[in-house]
Protein backbone atom coordinates (compact mmCIF):
# COMPACT_ATOMS: atom_id res chain seq x y z
CA UNK A 1 0.00 0.00 0.00
CA UNK A 2 2.97 2.17 1.01
CA UNK A 3 4.44 1.67 -2.32
CA UNK A 4 1.64 2.58 -4.42
CA UNK A 5 0.77 5.53 -2.76
CA UNK A 6 4.22 6.67 -3.32
CA UNK A 7 3.95 6.10 -7.09
CA UNK A 8 0.62 7.98 -7.13
CA UNK A 9 2.65 10.69 -5.19
CA UNK A 10 5.59 10.59 -7.58
CA UNK A 11 2.74 10.60 -10.42
CA UNK A 12 1.16 13.67 -8.84
CA UNK A 13 4.67 15.15 -8.61
CA UNK A 14 5.42 15.07 -12.07
CA UNK A 15 2.02 16.01 -12.88
CA UNK A 16 2.38 19.31 -11.18
CA UNK A 17 5.93 19.90 -12.65
CA UNK A 18 4.71 19.10 -16.26
CA UNK A 19 1.52 21.67 -15.39
CA UNK A 20 3.91 24.02 -14.27
CA UNK A 21 6.29 24.07 -17.34
CA UNK A 22 3.67 24.17 -19.83
CA UNK A 23 2.21 27.24 -18.25
CA UNK A 24 5.80 29.31 -18.41
CA UNK A 25 6.25 28.17 -21.93
CA UNK A 26 2.16 29.49 -23.11
CA UNK A 27 3.17 32.72 -20.97
CA UNK A 28 6.60 32.89 -23.03
CA UNK A 29 5.73 32.17 -26.08
CA UNK A 30 2.61 34.99 -25.63
CA UNK A 31 4.96 37.40 -24.36
CA UNK A 32 7.50 36.88 -27.35
CA UNK A 33 3.98 37.11 -30.10
CA UNK A 34 2.45 40.04 -28.54
CA UNK A 35 5.36 42.12 -28.53
CA UNK A 36 6.36 41.25 -31.77
CA UNK A 37 3.08 41.69 -33.33
CA UNK A 38 2.86 45.43 -30.90
CA UNK A 39 6.69 46.03 -32.62
CA UNK A 40 5.27 45.66 -36.76
CA UNK A 41 2.14 47.70 -35.66
CA UNK A 42 4.16 50.56 -34.64
CA UNK A 43 6.69 49.90 -37.18
CA UNK A 44 5.53 48.21 -40.26
CA UNK A 45 7.77 46.41 -42.78
CA UNK A 46 8.34 46.90 -46.17
CA UNK A 47 8.20 43.23 -47.88
CA UNK A 48 10.11 44.63 -50.67
CA UNK A 49 13.20 44.81 -48.91
CA UNK A 50 13.88 41.53 -48.72
CA UNK A 51 13.36 40.53 -52.11
CA UNK A 52 16.73 41.17 -53.83
CA UNK A 53 19.65 38.14 -53.27
CA UNK A 54 22.05 36.29 -54.97
CA UNK A 55 21.04 35.38 -58.58
CA UNK A 56 22.68 32.01 -57.67
CA UNK A 57 20.52 31.84 -54.46
CA UNK A 58 17.39 29.74 -54.65
CA UNK A 59 13.65 32.18 -53.78
CA UNK A 60 12.42 31.96 -50.57
CA UNK A 61 8.52 32.09 -49.76
CA UNK A 62 7.38 33.03 -46.53
CA UNK A 63 4.27 31.06 -44.70
CA UNK A 64 3.38 32.50 -41.54
CA UNK A 65 0.80 30.37 -39.08
CA UNK A 66 -2.44 31.41 -37.94
CA UNK A 67 -3.15 34.86 -37.02
CA UNK A 68 0.15 35.57 -37.92
CA UNK A 69 1.42 38.11 -40.76
CA UNK A 70 4.45 37.62 -43.10
CA UNK A 71 6.13 40.36 -40.49
CA UNK A 72 5.95 37.87 -37.97
CA UNK A 73 8.53 35.65 -40.00
CA UNK A 74 10.97 38.80 -39.21
CA UNK A 75 13.82 36.60 -37.52
CA UNK A 76 13.75 34.38 -40.69
CA UNK A 77 13.46 37.06 -43.34
CA UNK A 78 16.74 38.38 -41.99
CA UNK A 79 18.54 35.41 -41.89
CA UNK A 80 18.02 34.64 -45.57
CA UNK A 81 18.74 37.85 -46.01
CA UNK A 82 22.41 37.39 -44.32
CA UNK A 83 22.41 33.87 -46.38
CA UNK A 84 22.08 36.20 -50.23
CA UNK A 85 18.56 34.45 -50.97
CA UNK A 86 15.52 36.48 -52.65
CA UNK A 87 13.18 36.06 -50.16
CA UNK A 88 9.08 36.62 -51.11
CA UNK A 89 6.24 37.43 -48.38
CA UNK A 90 3.02 36.48 -49.86
CA UNK A 91 1.07 39.61 -48.12
CA UNK A 92 -2.47 38.12 -49.52
CA UNK A 93 -2.35 36.15 -46.88
CA UNK A 94 -3.11 38.27 -44.38
CA UNK A 95 -3.01 36.80 -41.27
CA UNK A 96 -3.41 33.13 -42.33
CA UNK A 97 -6.92 32.68 -41.16
CA UNK A 98 -8.37 31.35 -44.37
CA UNK A 99 -8.13 27.24 -45.38
CA UNK A 100 -5.61 25.66 -45.93
CA UNK A 101 -6.37 25.28 -49.51
CA UNK A 102 -7.30 28.72 -50.29
CA UNK A 103 -4.41 29.68 -48.63
CA UNK A 104 -2.40 27.60 -50.69
CA UNK A 105 -4.34 28.77 -53.64
CA UNK A 106 -2.95 31.83 -52.64
CA UNK A 107 0.25 31.17 -52.51
CA UNK A 108 0.29 28.76 -55.85
CA UNK A 109 -0.79 31.87 -57.53
CA UNK A 110 2.40 34.39 -55.95
CA UNK A 111 4.49 31.69 -57.23
CA UNK A 112 3.15 30.79 -60.88
CA UNK A 113 3.11 35.45 -60.99
CA UNK A 114 6.98 35.63 -60.03
CA UNK A 115 8.17 32.70 -62.07
CA UNK A 116 9.81 31.17 -59.29
CA UNK A 117 11.74 27.88 -59.78
CA UNK A 118 13.40 25.74 -57.36
CA UNK A 119 11.72 27.48 -54.80
CA UNK A 120 12.27 26.63 -50.65
CA UNK A 121 8.66 27.63 -48.85
CA UNK A 122 9.70 28.93 -45.44
CA UNK A 123 6.89 28.29 -42.78
CA UNK A 124 5.73 28.40 -39.51
CA UNK A 125 3.24 26.86 -37.85
CA UNK A 126 0.06 26.17 -40.33
CA UNK A 127 1.92 28.20 -42.83
CA UNK A 128 3.33 24.26 -42.82
CA UNK A 129 0.39 22.62 -43.85
CA UNK A 130 -0.48 25.18 -46.58
CA UNK A 131 3.33 24.86 -48.32
CA UNK A 132 2.32 20.63 -48.20
CA UNK A 133 -1.38 21.33 -49.63
CA UNK A 134 1.05 23.84 -52.53
CA UNK A 135 3.29 20.89 -53.23
CA UNK A 136 0.67 18.42 -53.93
CA UNK A 137 -0.92 21.00 -56.48
CA UNK A 138 -0.06 21.72 -59.93
CA UNK A 139 2.15 24.91 -58.87
CA UNK A 140 4.50 22.08 -56.48
CA UNK A 141 7.17 21.26 -59.07
CA UNK A 142 8.28 25.42 -58.71
CA UNK A 143 8.84 23.89 -54.92
CA UNK A 144 12.35 22.54 -54.41
CA UNK A 145 11.45 21.56 -50.25
CA UNK A 146 9.58 23.17 -47.61
CA UNK A 147 11.20 23.67 -44.30
CA UNK A 148 8.24 24.16 -41.69
CA UNK A 149 8.45 24.92 -38.43
CA UNK A 150 6.74 24.12 -35.45
CA UNK A 151 3.87 22.52 -38.53
CA UNK A 152 1.35 20.54 -36.54
CA UNK A 153 1.24 17.96 -39.73
CA UNK A 154 -0.94 15.65 -37.12
CA UNK A 155 -3.00 18.26 -35.93
CA UNK A 156 -2.69 19.91 -32.60
CA UNK A 157 -5.40 19.33 -29.46
CA UNK A 158 -5.89 22.92 -28.87
CA UNK A 159 -8.13 22.65 -31.77
CA UNK A 160 -10.38 20.91 -30.05
CA UNK A 161 -10.98 23.56 -27.07
CA UNK A 162 -10.15 26.62 -28.40
CA UNK A 163 -13.36 28.54 -29.65
CA UNK A 164 -11.98 30.20 -32.80
CA UNK A 165 -12.88 28.97 -36.01
CA UNK A 166 -9.09 29.40 -37.34
CA UNK A 167 -8.03 26.99 -34.61
CA UNK A 168 -10.26 24.23 -34.66
CA UNK A 169 -9.61 23.69 -38.11
CA UNK A 170 -6.13 22.42 -36.57
CA UNK A 171 -7.76 19.38 -34.44
CA UNK A 172 -6.30 16.08 -35.12
CA UNK A 173 -9.58 14.98 -36.97
CA UNK A 174 -9.69 18.30 -39.33
CA UNK A 175 -10.82 17.21 -42.75
CA UNK A 176 -7.81 18.97 -44.29
CA UNK A 177 -5.37 17.57 -41.32
CA UNK A 178 -6.67 14.31 -42.11
CA UNK A 179 -6.47 14.64 -46.02
CA UNK A 180 -2.80 16.57 -46.11
CA UNK A 181 -2.28 13.55 -43.36
CA UNK A 182 -2.75 10.77 -45.59
CA UNK A 183 -0.69 12.49 -49.21
CA UNK A 184 2.90 11.29 -48.39
CA UNK A 185 3.99 11.37 -52.05
CA UNK A 186 6.02 14.91 -50.91
CA UNK A 187 7.20 14.10 -47.41
CA UNK A 188 10.82 13.14 -48.67
CA UNK A 189 11.01 16.70 -49.68
CA UNK A 190 9.61 18.15 -46.56
CA UNK A 191 11.88 19.38 -43.56
CA UNK A 192 10.35 19.56 -40.11
CA UNK A 193 12.06 21.34 -37.39
CA UNK A 194 10.49 21.67 -34.27
CA UNK A 195 11.09 21.83 -30.60
CA UNK A 196 11.50 19.10 -28.04
CA UNK A 197 8.60 20.90 -26.04
CA UNK A 198 5.69 22.89 -28.14
CA UNK A 199 2.81 24.50 -25.73
CA UNK A 200 0.84 24.94 -29.29
CA UNK A 201 1.74 21.96 -30.57
CA UNK A 202 2.14 19.35 -27.60
CA UNK A 203 1.94 15.97 -30.01
CA UNK A 204 5.10 17.30 -31.74
CA UNK A 205 5.31 17.74 -35.56
CA UNK A 206 6.95 14.63 -36.82
CA UNK A 207 6.19 13.63 -40.16
CA UNK A 208 6.67 10.41 -41.27
CA UNK A 209 8.56 10.38 -44.36
CA UNK A 210 10.18 13.78 -43.95
CA UNK A 211 13.44 15.06 -42.40
CA UNK A 212 12.72 15.85 -39.03
CA UNK A 213 15.39 17.72 -36.47
CA UNK A 214 13.72 18.05 -32.84
CA UNK A 215 15.68 20.85 -31.25
CA UNK A 216 16.91 21.11 -27.36
CA UNK A 217 14.58 24.04 -27.16
CA UNK A 218 11.45 25.09 -25.89
CA UNK A 219 8.61 26.91 -27.49
CA UNK A 220 5.94 27.96 -30.02
CA UNK A 221 6.23 31.63 -31.55
CA UNK A 222 10.21 32.04 -29.74
CA UNK A 223 11.64 29.39 -31.90
CA UNK A 224 11.08 31.86 -34.49
CA UNK A 225 14.31 33.92 -33.31
CA UNK A 226 16.27 31.14 -31.59
CA UNK A 227 19.69 30.77 -32.14
CA UNK A 228 19.80 27.33 -31.82
CA UNK A 229 16.46 26.85 -34.17
CA UNK A 230 18.01 29.64 -36.94
CA UNK A 231 20.91 27.56 -37.35
CA UNK A 232 18.92 24.88 -37.96
CA UNK A 233 16.83 26.55 -40.82
CA UNK A 234 20.19 27.70 -42.54
CA UNK A 235 21.71 24.43 -42.86
CA UNK A 236 18.06 22.99 -44.25
CA UNK A 237 17.50 25.55 -46.69
CA UNK A 238 21.54 25.61 -47.81
CA UNK A 239 20.94 22.02 -47.96
CA UNK A 240 17.84 21.93 -50.28
CA UNK A 241 19.38 24.61 -52.56
CA UNK A 242 22.76 23.01 -53.26
CA UNK A 243 20.24 20.07 -54.76
CA UNK A 244 18.43 22.35 -56.34
CA UNK A 245 18.41 22.41 -60.41
CA UNK A 246 16.46 25.81 -60.80
CA UNK A 247 15.67 25.79 -64.59
CA UNK A 248 14.14 22.39 -64.33
CA UNK A 249 10.83 21.73 -65.98
CA UNK A 250 8.03 19.95 -64.60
Amino acid sequence: MRRGFGARLGRAAADVVLAGLLGREWVRDYHYATRSHAAFLRRPLDPGAYRDGMPDRAPIVLLPGVYEDWQFLHPLAELMRELGHPTHAVVELRRTTTGIERGAEIVAAELERLDLRGAVLLAHSKGGLIGKRVMLGPSGWRVARLVAIATPFSGSEWGRVVPLRAVRALAPESPDVVALAAETAVNARITSIYPLFDPHVPGGSELAGAENVRLPIAGHSRILADPIALRAVGRAVASAADSVERDAAP
